[in-house]
């Protein structure tokens, strides 16, 4: 179980009792966190009556107040099972990119490898009933991206999901499953082999509770983090009406890059990616439109190489150089973030930070945002 920084049962706790209160009531508890720092701060201000209904409507009060103990302490005994984690919103492992859309979850129920959601992931979907063309289209790009070292990640439903996981898992490349369900409710039952094989090369992820049922109201909710943890989302295949365009929405929403799949204007499940097409997505036809839009992501992951061979000569780093270092993640990191953490000024770090950038350890990605580029 992955419980760094959570070294006492009380904040697991209570991290899960905030998850739990957040999914039961589907109200969005994150501007709590963002008031009070972490889930034990929440519930005790919740205990002491610092957050009322003036703050929140009742049912969503009555779960921080009085948490539902029996399925908290389910969680926390089945978490202690390989390959379980819990990665809540203040641990270094929560991805960056998440972080950053409106009313990102609290926190994830992983299984699998956890370091695996914090890639480079390229958002595949479609149809649940896919004509022959979208399925080998799925395939091929799925096998493309993991042939690059992205990761894909979908929502292991039929279909166009399904392709996806399996092609990435064809190439030996990594994958996430993002479920609309709790990580011991697999859904569809169908796809629980394939699920197994997703947590070999790759995790299963959920902000539901590990025994959540897959209700309908769930799929829409989960699309948010399919699009949330990814550069881009790549929609294969797809009706006017299909419930992947609300994924593509999300991306749009979240500053994301959209991607659609073209094809005849007789298939009928081509109207949605020609809506898309039509609002401005980018046309794909091949996997190098898909790394042209990548842009920055892509240099990152090549620079990789490089700065591990560096890293293997043994740079000789500061003391101050090797905080911001650590401070500075895989994903877009700003300058900003990287003072709060450090505690140093924007004086104190700008040459230390071009100095570990001409060491090839961190790049600069955008105007005050940098990536740390070493494996």
């Amino acid at each position: 179980m992955f419980m760094e920084g959570l070294s006492q049962d009380t904040h697991l706790y209570d991290w899960l009792a905030l998850l739990h209160a957040a999914v039961a009531t589907d109200y969005n508890l994150f501007p709590l966190l963002e008031n009070f720092g972490a889930a034990p701060a929440v519930l005790e201000a919740a205990r002491a009556g610092l957050i009322n209904r003036t703050h929140l409507p009742d049912a969503a009060l009555a779960a921080l107040q009085k948490p539902d103990a029996k399925a908290i302490n389910s969680d926390m005994a089945r978490l202690q099972q390989a390959g379980y984690h819990f990665v809540p919103f203040d641990h270094d492992r929560y991805p960056t990119l998440l972080k950053q859309i409106p009313a990102p979850p609290p926190a994830l129920f992983v299984r699998g490898d956890p370091g695996v959601i914090a890639t480079c992931q390229v958002a595949l979907v479609g149809s649940r009933k896919p004509t022959i063309d979208g399925r080998k289209d799925a395939r091929y790009f799925a096998e493309a991206l993991a042939q690059e070292g992205i990761t894909v990640t979908s929502g292991l439903a039929h279909g166009i999901d399904t392709e996806a996981h399996r092609g990435a898992l064809a190439r030996s490349g990594c994958t996430v499953a993002v479920l609309g369900s709790g990580l011991d409710c697999i859904y569809p039952r169908a796809n629980a082999g394939l699920a197994e094989a997703v947590c070999e090369r790759g995790a299963l992820i959920s902000e539901f509770p590990l025994n959540w049922r897959p209700y309908p109201g769930n799929f829409p909710r989960r699309n948010r983090i399919i699009s949330g943890l990814s550069a881009a989302t790549l929609v294969v295949e797809a009706t006017r009406n299909s419930g992947s365009l609300i994924t593509a929405r999300h991306a749009l929403e979240q500053n994301r890059e959209v991607l659609a799949v073209p094809g005849s204007i007789r298939n009928p499940m081509k109207q949605g990616c020609h809506s898309l097409l039509r609002a401005g997505a980018a046309l794909v036809e091949n996997v190098d439109d898909i790394l042209a839009v990548l842009g920055q992501f892509r240099q990152v992951e090549k620079a990789a190489s490089v700065a591990t061979v560096q890293t293997e000569h043994n740079i000789a780093l500061d003391e101050q150089e090797k905080v911001l270092l650590d401070n500075i993640g895989y994903e877009p990191t700003s300058l900003d973030e990287i003072v709060n953490m450090t505690g140093n000024g924007i004086e104190d770090i700008m040459g230390k930070l071009l100095t570990l950038e001409l060491d090839g350890l961190i790049t600069a990605v955008a105007p005050g945002s940098y990536m740390r580029v070493g494996r």
